[in-house]
């Protein structure tokens, strides 16, 4: 393992069997393009050799970080030597930077494959902080290399390689989900996309009830959109995009989530601008949950459904059979709301701009749907969300959040 710094350079040699070994040393300048000269050698004799595990292959040919890190916008490292130890599994990595950067991360280990290493990392990039979240699923030694490039540019250049070693591995049902994009968490991506003050910083969210809201302020003129997936569905009844509802502000945002299983999800959030017609993804979070949540889905969304609706009662998808439910709601700009179940029912406009009634459910198997007159000259109504009518007991229902 060869480790250079700015004015010194370090060999650790393990011989693998007994015997006499020649060690050679060849250098350059580190400004030069040209080929390395040979400047000393070393005869090592090795009356017993280590028994230890084959390290990983590294093709980048240093350890630890790059002697001209400081050139590339490295300030810091949470980890100032070549070896890191995950003794539970895991392991965090920062980077301090001295200017806005990104960067990709590579785990290798002699057990591990490609689409399973993916599954082992999440990276955050703030404005003088990369981080980099670790997960090892076998017990052994790992290579794991940092590739950075500043904003602009147009290749990553390998700036460290860390041996890392696990000694208790984390169950690969733990793992990160796939698909994972370069921004996790708040950073440069979410401040950059018009996103602000983040109720949730880091890209990893624990919860135990299976629960949780993400909200950031928002600039003028976004809209924000999000996405919940998960590698392997179990038991979710309906589809995942039924856990998750978007609620947009003239000023905020927020993604609120109801697990209906256990498991690590994905939640993508994504963005355009007034002048943009398409969506760009903005940031991932990684939600885990290892409990037993079984929270019920929201209800249907469809396009009208728009900024600056709020759903406040009821927050569930699904209604029992035969029940009243009372709906209320915040919809701008409607010149009336009506429920559509067995009967249609005209809602009320209260003084603090809530349109509000009760609605009979109907029988399982059918749908009730909330709808809008948004034109006084139009008598159509568009329908906005489209709740599921089932014939289970009220206490299984819950509420979504």
């Amino acid at each position: 393992m060869m480790t250079v710094s700015e004015n010194s350079m370090t060999i650790k040699v393990t011989p693998p069997t007994k015997g006499l070994f020649d060690l050679m040393i060849f250098a350059r300048d580190a400004d030069s393009q040209g080929p390395y000269n040979w400047v000393c050698s070393y005869q090592i004799q090795c009356l017993e050799p280590r028994n230890q595990e084959e390290l990983p292959e590294n093709p980048f040919c240093f350890w630890g970080l790059h002697q001209k890190v400081r050139d590339f916008g490295i300030m810091e490292s949470s980890h100032k030597e070549e070896l890191l130890v995950a003794s539970q599994g895991t392991l965090l990595l920062t980077l301090q930077t001295s200017r806005p950067l990104l960067a990709t991360y590579e785990l290798a280990s002699n057990d591990l494959d490609a689409a399973l290493s993916k599954k082992c990392l999440a990276s955050q990039t703030e404005e003088g902080k990369l981080s980099c979240h670790v997960l090892c699923p076998f017990q052994g030694y790992y290579r794991l290399s940092v590739f950075v490039k500043d904003l602009g540019a147009s290749t990553f250049r390998n700036v460290a390689n860390f041996l890392l070693r696990c000694f208790r591995p984390v169950n690969q049902n733990q793992l990160f989900p796939s698909g994972l994009g370069m921004h996790c968490g708040a950073g440069i991506s979410s401040t950059g996309s018009g996103l602000f003050n983040p109720s949730h910083s880091a890209p990893i969210i624990t919860t135990k009830l299976g629960k949780c809201n993400i909200t950031f302020h928002t600039c003028a003129g976004i809209d924000v959109t999000a996405s919940l997936s998960k590698d392997k569905v179990t038991s979710a009844k309906y589809p995942l995009e039924r856990y998750l509802l978007v609620t947009q502000l003239k000023t905020k945002v927020s993604v609120c989530i109801a697990l209906p299983e256990s498991g690590v999800y994905k939640v993508g959030l994504f963005g355009r601008s007034k002048d943009s017609k398409d969506f760009v993804h903005i940031c991932d979070y990684i939600i885990r949950c290892f409990s037993e949540p079984g929270w019920p889905p929201f209800p249907r969304v469809y396009c009208p459904w728009g900024k600056g609706c709020v759903l406040l009662e009821p927050r569930t998808g699904v209604l029992q059979e035969q029940s009243r439910a009372r709906f209320r709601a915040k919809v701008p700009n409607a010149y009336s709301v009506v429920v559509i179940g067995p009967e249609k029912v005209a809602l009320q406009l209260s003084p603090n701009m809530v349109w509000e009634g009760d609605a009979l459910a109907g029988s399982a198997g059918t749908q009730v749907k909330l709808a809008a007159r948004f034109s006084q000259r139009c008598p159509s109504l568009e329908v906005m969300l489209a709740f599921e009518v089932e014939s289970v007991s009220p206490a299984s229902l819950g509420s979504s959040g």
